[in-house]
């Protein structure tokens, strides 16, 4: 992988690499910060609950909106993943005023944050109903290509599928890994994805949707799955690298070995 190759990728916002030479240290993190929270509050799906609400600009006080738990975790997150996020600040300030609408190019650091637990609890959460599920399907972000070659992926059934043009692009990489656990991996394309997802969901019983994009994009991925009675699991980019995000495509990876340690 490319962690491996000695390629460290800084993103336009984030890097799960920080100071280190690999992201390994990122989802120990992760992993850690978790525990400790479920330790405040052992009910994950609460927990999940109070880390949205933590992250709402409309949050209502009324309810279960636990005022010391999340101050706890606001400022728990701020000093053990800001070494992730060092470029939200400068991004935030560069934004044009074209792009301050789109909510995803405009996710404050803190977001970022609550982001990266969600996903961690969200994969605990559905990991189990996501193997059990009838059909299982991936999305793999297309900016994990081999930008050395033109790329030679085909049309498939509900979008673009890997044609292993090169060993070493994470699309072939991470299709491999999805097939051996019956898994039809995607190259993400479409940007309606509401109505993709319902699409496959009316035509299985039971769907399980894996999701490989950058922090923000695989959050609201995996809260329309959720919506739409899809179990998700995801693993975020290294660093958002694409054109969205830098202007043009560059070069991105994701932690293969975090990937398998998800699905076994």
């Amino acid at each position: 992988m490319a962690e491996q190759n000695g390629k460290i990728f800084k993103g336009k916002t984030y890097s799960l690499f920080g100071n280190h030479k690999t992201t390994a240290e990122y989802y120990r993190v992760i992993r850690e910060l978790t525990d400790l929270f479920l330790k405040r509050c052992p009910d994950e799906k609460r927990l999940l609950l109070q880390i949205r609400k933590a992250g709402s600009s409309r949050v209502s006080l009324a309810g279960d909106y636990d005022r010391a738990l999340i101050s706890f975790i606001k400022i728990t997150l701020r000093e053990y993943l800001s070494l992730y996020t060092e470029g939200v600040k400068d991004h935030l300030k560069a934004l044009p005023l074209s792009q301050r609408l789109d909510s995803i190019l405009r996710t404050k650091e803190a977001q970022y944050h609550l982001y990266m637990i969600e996903i961690e609890l969200v994969n605990r959460i559905y990991k189990e109903a996501f193997r059990k599920s009838e059909y299982k399907f991936a999305l793999i972000a297309h900016c994990l290509r081999d930008f050395r070659p033109d790329c030679r992926s085909a049309e498939g059934d509900i979008e673009s599928v890997c044609r292993g043009c090169t060993k070493e692009c994470f699309i072939h990489l991470g299709s491999l890994l999805l097939k051996k656990y019956d898994i039809h991996p995607y190259i993400s394309l479409s940007m309606d994805l509401d109505k993709l997802f319902k699409k496959i969901r009316s035509e299985h019983q039971t769907v399980g949707a894996l999701g490989i994009a950058c922090v923000p994009e695989l959050a609201a991925g995996m809260r329309l799955c959720i919506k739409l009675d899809i179990a998700p699991l995801g693993i975020p980019l290294d660093a958002n690298r694409c054109s969205r995000w830098m202007g043009q495509a560059h070069e991105s990876s994701f932690n293969l070995e975090e990937l398998e340690r998800l699905l076994r």
